[in-house]
């Protein structure tokens, strides 16, 4: 069974290659292959029509939540989905997701019934929509993903994201991978996932490789980038950066 409730210290690093590449070698003592090493993901932002969620987040306070759908590769209407509601308060990460078909996970955020999973956890993303108004999809981000477990302690995972996509349009998973790159290139933001604190040999190899923390945000970076285009006049994201589509598929990872 998928897991549903998270509760853990998350860090965000963004690599270059060349940090990337030798981080890998040194880890490869104390890191193991995760059970889905390998995947695609995508994700649908909600958020109110003021963008009210990520306009919080950007001030970094020290409380903040999201809510979001994902699926892992591109969904038909019978995919697995999840939808998160995530909150972080002073560092740490709180995560409760429910998981459906991606039908039947539409049709409960319209407010229709449908068969529960887990009915707490379900009442909790209830209240998030009822909380903020005219709560919808904003943002749509996809990324191919890199995951790694400890071989000694299990929870810890160390994650690596590239070809990071977005766009503010056409927001239906359904519809595929493709956007805009968000990162430059050759980049990878590196995501350390644990529930103490960090173990001393990795805070050593990361002192020795001059990698040092991010407050990176993905949907951040998306909104901040959308935002700066409009304000300047750039063209409509719609008709400016159309991508491929149709991803080779990865294991679902659940």
């Amino acid at each position: 069974m998928a897991q549903e409730v998270f509760k853990r210290t998350e860090k965000k690093y963004l690599l270059t290659k060349k940090q990337y590449d030798l981080l890998n070698l040194r880890l490869a003592e104390y890191m193991k292959k995760d059970k889905f090493f390998e995947s695609d993901i995508m994700s649908v932002y909600y958020d109110t029509p003021d963008y009210r969620l990520i306009r919080a987040s950007l001030d970094k306070p020290v409380f903040k939540e999201k809510v979001r759908l994902r699926t892992y590769g591109v969904p038909t209407d019978n995919s697995t989905a999840f939808l998160e509601y995530k909150r972080k308060f002073k560092g740490v990460v709180y995560k409760r997701r429910t998981f459906m078909a991606l039908d039947d996970v539409l049709r409960f955020i319209d407010g229709e019934e449908v068969e529960e999973n887990n009915p707490q956890i379900e009442n909790e993303l209830r209240y998030a929509f009822k909380i903020y108004e005219d709560l919808a999809p904003r943002m749509l981000i996809s990324y191919h993903r890199l995951a790694y477990s400890g071989i000694e302690d299990p929870n810890l995972r160390i994650t690596f994201d590239d070809m990071i996509i977005y766009r503010g349009y056409e927001l239906d998973l359904r519809n595929g991978i493709y956007g805009r790159e968000l990162l430059n290139e050759g980049e990878r933001l590196m995501e350390i996932k644990i529930p103490n604190a960090m173990p001393l040999w990795l805070s050593h190899i990361l002192d020795d490789l001059k990698i040092y923390p991010s407050s990176f945000s993905k949907y951040g970076k998306a909104y901040t980038t959308l935002m700066l285009e409009n304000k300047l006049g750039g063209r409509d994201q719609l008709t400016a950066d159309r991508k491929a589509r149709n991803p080779k598929p990865y294991k679902t990872a659940i």
